[in-house]
């Protein structure tokens, strides 16, 4: 299926596998890019060095473009986008924050995507030089605004000319053709994603999402500080239903979080200080009481991943669960997806 994004990218199909930290490690970014799609490295939970290791365990894997995705308000943000200039990754992909880099990944042929969730956004990534914009409708996992991707994606097709990427509700064929026909180049998919034979999320929470319903999700600012939306778990419903402020599952998170990044005292202090008057559109700007929970959440997440624990693990996971009810290889859900959306815009041209 060729569109504006598989001709710009180099890819066989216009899916990209969502950002996802602790979730989307080579294994999984290489799957989707040999399947035809453009796996994604999420690298806000790496150092500069881990950062480096994976990106070159990705080329060992595959020879198919990919990338990697940073929160440009995360600490160390600036040394994971330094190493993948430096690696000549072929995609890098950013959120919350002003892309200082552009013109320095334009210098060895590399795209710049960025993640926006307003259509204003969108409109200032292409005039800063973005090459693709990815647009977070409300039904997505983790961090989107309040608009829909039915609202969004039109908006942002009639106000930009760069190719879009749309996110949110995305999990099948059908998604895929309507996205395309709302003025999308192509989608993005996590939770799809992490129900895949290549993820390495515990069996337990990929089970949850299989049997779960499109109600089933919480969206809440409970989890890191943010709104955002996350499967409903024990551990999830925990930390929504939790009063006062989160400090001890904070202070433990920020020691875990200062010890998982290598950071000093002061990179800790620093980050929290200048996250207090970021500009996050209309999320608002972020307290210190903000990043408590923001390094809490770092715990939950881990244990979801890993230990599959309901009762303090958390996953971020989008309204698309209700959707999703098997297990498959990246290359199983690529194909099958792509083959479903030819089918119906094929219907479609023809019915018109």
């Amino acid at each position: 299926m060729k569109t504006k994004l598989t001709e710009l990218l180099g890819i066989k199909h216009p899916i990209m596998l969502a950002g996802m930290n602790w979730i989307t490690e080579p294994g999984l970014v290489a799957a989707v890019s040999n399947a035809g799609g453009l796996g994604i490295l999420a690298t806000g939970h790496l150092t500069a060095e881990g950062t480096r290791e994976q990106i070159r365990e990705i080329k060992k894997l595959t020879d198919k473009p990919f990338g990697i995705n940073q929160a440009l308000v995360q600490v160390k943000s600036k040394d994971n986008i330094q190493v993948a200039i430096e690696e000549k990754v072929p995609v890098i992909n950013y959120t919350l924050g002003k892309p200082w880099f552009i013109d320095k990944v334009h210098s060895y042929g590399g795209k710049v995507i960025g993640t926006v969730a307003l259509v204003k956004h969108a409109v200032k990534a292409e005039q800063l030089g973005c090459d693709i914009v990815s647009v977070t409708g409300h039904e997505a996992a983790a961090h989107g605004a309040d608009a829909t991707s039915l609202v969004l994606i039109p908006m942002v097709a009639s106000s930009v000319k760069i190719p879009i990427i749309a996110a949110g509700g995305f999990y099948d064929g059908r998604g895929l053709a309507a996205a395309i026909v709302l003025g999308a180049d192509g989608i993005s998919m996590g939770t799809r994603f992490i129900v895949s034979k290549e993820s390495i999320v515990h069996d337990r929470f990929k089970q949850l999402i299989i049997q779960a319903s499109e109600q089933d999700t919480i969206y809440s600012n409970r989890f890191d500080g943010m709104p955002g939306r996350a499967l409903k778990s024990d551990g999830a419903l925990a930390m929504v239903k939790s009063k006062g402020l989160p400090l001890i599952g904070g202070i433990s998170g920020v020691f875990h979080v200062k010890k998982m990044l290598r950071l000093s005292w002061w990179d800790v202090m620093s980050t929290a200080l200048s996250k207090k008057t970021a500009d996050y559109g209309s999320w608002g700007a972020r307290s210190i009481f903000d990043q408590l929970r923001f390094a809490g959440g770092a715990i939950g997440q881990e244990a979801a991943i890993y230990k599959g624990d309901e009762k303090l693990g958390f996953m971020w996971a989008g309204q698309s669960i209700g959707g999703i009810n098997e297990v498959l290889t990246a290359s199983e859900i690529i194909e099958g997806i792509v083959s479903e959306a030819e089918k119906v815009l094929k219907i479609k041209a023809s019915a018109s």
